[in-house]
């Protein structure tokens, strides 16, 4: 007789960046069509990140690929601080993260839903993975929803805090949406 395995619970949380959302998406559509057998991907986005992908017009795209998906009311509502302090998820994806989402994890202010989840979670040693939209210094081109480039100058005080983060105990920064899943190999090959 088989033992019918329960799924492992995944968090994963879009903020309020423009930058990376598109080939994110992708990248988790894959992944969760790949793992759906042993993972369950409950998104929660923030409300800025309610914003951005309905300026991406990629709203449809996350509700069609994911049974469970829930927007920010408050710091506590949904209830994923929580739900994370109590070891519900194996890890907490935040991908991509905005520079505001990284400092606000970097300094220590939840005061947002997914910064507080992060925060609570790196609390009770919950492995966090951020991909930030700011990872290097320089200029970069990113594309807008209508299709037109738009040039970011990336400074060196965001960068500091993403380099915090990755000091940080079991938090780990992703550098590009395709490595989004080398994580779930890590946790479940």
């Amino acid at each position: 007789m088989g033992i019918s395995m329960k799924k492992k619970k995944i968090a994963w949380g879009i903020t309020g960046a423009g930058d990376k959302i598109v080939e994110t998406m992708k990248a988790m559509e894959k992944i969760n069509k790949e793992y759906e057998d042993i993972v369950d991907i409950e998104v929660f986005i923030s409300k800025a990140g309610d914003q951005v992908i309905k300026y991406y017009e990629i709203s449809h795209d996350i509700e069609r690929n994911f049974d469970k998906v829930w927007v920010e009311i408050n710091a506590n509502a949904p209830f994923l601080a929580g739900n994370i302090q109590l070891g519900k998820y194996e890890f907490m994806l935040i991908a991509p993260a905005s520079s505001n989402t990284v400092a606000k994890i970097a300094m220590r202010m939840g005061d947002t839903l997914i910064s507080n989840a992060a925060i609570m979670g790196q609390k009770t040693d919950i492995p966090i993975y951020i991909l930030p939209s700011d990872y290097e210094e320089g200029t970069t081109i990113t594309q807008l929803p209508d299709g037109n480039d738009l040039k970011i100058t990336i400074r060196k005080e965001d960068v500091e805090h993403v380099k915090k983060l990755a000091k940080m105990y079991e938090t780990f920064i992703i550098k590009e949406p395709k490595d989004l899943l080398n994580v779930f190999k890590k946790h479940f090959n």
